[in-house]
């Protein structure tokens, strides 16, 4: 499947600021084309490409401004990646609970509603159960909200779904960590994100929003939560974001999302 991707931003930096992002396609992604621009007051900026966890690719711009920052990214992507590695470490480390998903807070609630469930059987149940209480309401959510408000609330956008269901599935023992993707198809169209859990030797995508085909989706980042997938991360002074536009179309006709069916991520 042939899909092209593509993300762009502008910023006003007011101070000097070191600028890391997270909107490239993951490494193991086959692509046969890519470009990323980033500029200054329309100079353009060298940046240097980090490699992160799970081939994750961020790129950083060190210290600019103060100035309007303009981002622009593409892509066209070919074919699957491999499935991604398993490490024992990856077992370990989102197996635990972390900032926005305090799986140790949601023990209790987990282990009554999924108590005789494992496996598949549980990833089904658990993103069904998210998908059928929480509300996906645009704006409705804080960028600082965990699974905790989430499902006080009932209400949130993609991330807040995410971190509730890796967080449910973590109290019950599963490991489950949040990816950020490309989604074709998805409605209203931006960056997406979705949970990752290790299920019978495989690590399969489940998304309770159900807005996108997963089978369609193009890895970005991976890790325990939306702090480790952010697409811009500034440090040393805030930026005010302007404008974003996200894209993501795949060729032909979008796959129908069969939900009972389990899915790994291209």
């Amino acid at each position: 499947m042939r899909r092209r991707v593509s993300s762009s931003f502008e910023a006003e930096l007011g101070e000097a600021t070191a600028v890391v992002l997270s909107v490239a396609v993951a490494d193991e992604v086959p692509r046969v084309d890519e470009e990323l621009l980033v500029t200054l007051d329309g100079r353009l900026l060298e940046v240097r490409e980090v490699l992160e966890d799970h081939g994750a690719r961020l790129h950083t711009t060190g210290r600019v401004g103060p100035g309007r920052l303009e981002v622009a990214y593409r892509a066209t992507v070919t074919g699957v990646a491999e499935p991604p590695p398993i490490s024992e470490i990856d077992l370990i480390r989102y197996a635990r609970p972390s900032r926005y998903c305090e799986s140790d807070r949601l023990f209790s609630l987990a282990r009554a509603d999924f108590r005789a469930l494992d496996g598949q059987d549980l990833l089904d149940a658990v993103s069904s159960w998210v998908g059928q209480r929480v509300a996906y309401i645009p704006g409705s959510s804080r960028p600082i909200d965990g699974a905790v408000a989430t499902l006080l609330s009932r209400e949130g956008v993609c991330r807040d779904f995410a971190h509730l269901v890796i967080a449910l599935l973590r109290a019950c023992d599963t490991p489950a960590r949040l990816v950020s993707v490309y989604a074709p198809g998805l409605q209203p169209m931006d960056f997406h994100a979705v949970a990752e859990a290790y299920v019978e030797g495989r690590w399969l995508v489940a998304d309770a929003t159900s807005l996108a085909p997963r089978s369609s989706m193009v890895r970005i980042a991976t890790g325990r939560d939306a702090a480790d997938t952010a697409f811009l991360t500034s440090t040393g002074a805030q930026l005010r974001l302007d404008a974003l536009e996200v894209t993501a179309v795949a060729e032909g006709e979008l796959p129908r999302d069969d939900v009972t069916l389990p899915v790994q991520l291209t």
